[in-house]
């Protein structure tokens, strides 16, 4: 475990490690072999935020480039939904009609959905 992990709650580095991984998937389908980024929950810095809704307790994490810039965020929210996007701004692999904005995972509690951004390509 991480010190940004350790932000989270120890019931929730497992979900947010899962989310990671189906993001991680998708990455690895719309990316040339070898040239998706690492997605790994622990590489995000996690901090506690109430979600303006509910009042819950919630938190948000965000994935940084070896620049410093924001490239993705994962929020999990205090009633077990969560969302994570993470940048990939690259051509697809196999259709040069398109090019690939973003991974996303929504979900709540243990059912996480993942698919990848799509955009025309120019």
């Amino acid at each position: 475990m991480t010190a940004a992990m350790r932000v989270l709650p120890e019931e929730l580095e497992a979900l947010a490690e899962r989310i990671a991984q189906a993001m991680q998937r998708e990455a690895d389908n719309f990316s040339a072999p070898g040239a998706a980024p690492r997605i790994n929950a622990c590489a995000a810095q996690f901090t506690r935020v109430t979600d303006p809704a509910n009042q819950l307790a919630g938190y948000e994490g965000i994935w940084r480039n070896a620049r410093g810039e924001r490239c993705g965020t994962l929020t999990i929210n205090g009633d077990g939904s969560f969302f994570a996007e993470y940048d990939l701004f690259c051509p697809h692999p196999r259709d040069p009609r398109w090019f690939v904005e973003m991974v996303t995972a929504w979900g709540r509690d243990d059912e996480i959905r993942s698919e990848a951004t799509l955009i025309p390509a120019l």
